[in-house]
């Protein structure tokens, strides 16, 4: 096995980002030692510590780290210092700034139902047994980055305006993707809009129906928004890959970890590039900064370490050490250890970096 190197910019924010940063590191400290290979690694100021250090969420210089690194390893950001709506930056244009400046267009976040945790969801667990989904969605159109957006005052009262736009570039690379990753998996692909309203979920759907001819092995069927929500809890197991705009991702990805008892389970990567080898990406857990508990050692370190599992598989093309990764995972959840947000009766309770010592033991062995 030949060994590598590869730089990592490492941006942990707000909150717990430090904390769990801490245990990513390790892990790929751990993935060094056994394997071989070599991770230089390039820290950087996001969200609200680099609003009061540096005036902006995420200065230029950051975002040129950023794109001369191999990938990006996120925290989180945010906190209620910085929650001022009349604000004229905030902690989230740090990340909004990242994923358009580096084109990361298409955001994975999978979900799957461990057996051992299927008591930590308020889903009835004969209804989420078998849960193993993939999320892609679209992260830099739509109606986030849509111009106009603006607040105005009228004789009318107070008004505001938000504009949802999508050009067939970006619907058909996203939907490339979506088809591509149900290709390599069950070969299913949902494509979520509303058609049945909005001109760019009728103009997204053309073009999927277009484009499945170029995959005639994946079944392809189209949902609309809010039928996929309903779904998502009364028939979970069904999914393999869905595939969505920017907004409607938002909302069903944070509805879809409750499948899995805890947003503190689930990565994401946010990719520059359709993945079909080592593509550019952004790798970060879906949970926010959660203030509330950062500097107690409690949050859970899982999100993150597989989110360093998905950046090893799909920017350094690492399978090896991203199964290595998942398998110490799931290899301590199967010995009982918990943390806070997914303890149950009888189970051993972990602190961040005990979690964290403990699944850098399992990939040692």
């Amino acid at each position: 096995m030949s060994s590598q190197e590869f730089d990592i910019a490492v941006l942990s924010g707000d909150g717990v980002g430090p904390e769990i940063m801490n245990e990513a590191i390790n892990v790929l400290h751990t993935i060094s030692e056994k394997f071989g290979h070599s991770f230089h690694f390039h820290e950087g100021l996001v969200g609200g510590i680099a609003i009061d250090t540096q005036g902006t969420a995420l200065s230029d210089d950051t975002l040129n780290m950023c794109r001369q690194s191999d990938a990006v390893l996120f925290g989180a950001v945010g906190g209620p210092r910085w929650d001022d709506p009349q604000a004229k930056v905030h902690p989230e244009d740090g990340l909004l700034a990242l994923r358009k400046g580096l084109d990361l267009f298409a955001n994975l976040r999978p979900v799957k139902v461990l057996p051992m945790l299927s008591g930590s969801s308020s889903i009835k667990p004969e209804i989420i047994a078998g849960v193993d989904l993939l999320v892609v969605r679209e992260l830099t159109g739509g109606i986030y980055f849509g111009q106009p957006k603006k607040q105005w005052q009228s004789l009318q009262g107070r008004q505001a305006v938000d504009t949802l736009a999508y050009s067939e570039m970006e619907i058909r690379r996203i939907l490339k993707a979506g088809f591509e990753l149900a290709h390599a998996r069950r070969k299913n692909l949902v494509s979520v809009d509303k058609a049945n309203v909005l001109q760019t979920s009728r103009l997204w759907r053309q073009i999927a129906i277009e484009m499945a001819a170029d995959y005639p092995d994946v079944i392809l069927q189209h949902m609309l928004v809010d039928t996929c929500a309903m779904r998502l809890i009364r028939h979970p197991a069904e999914f393999d890959v869905l595939v969505t705009e920017n907004m409607f991702g938002d909302i069903i990805t944070d509805e879809a970890s409750m499948l899995a008892g805890s947003m503190g389970m689930l990565p994401s990567a946010s990719l520059a590039g359709v993945p079909l080898g080592r593509t550019f990406g952004l790798y970060e857990p879906i949970h926010g900064s959660a203030p509330d508990i950062a500097g107690k050692n409690v949050a859970n370190p899982i999100a993150i370490i597989l989110s360093v599992a998905m950046m090893l598989r799909y920017s350094f093309s690492l399978e090896i050490e991203a199964q290595a990764t998942e398998n110490s995972v799931f290899g301590v959840l199967a010995e009982g250890y918990r943390t806070d947000d997914i303890m149950s009766h009888n189970k051993t309770r972990l602190g961040t970096k005990e979690m964290g010592q403990a699944i850098v033991q399992g990939i040692k062995i």
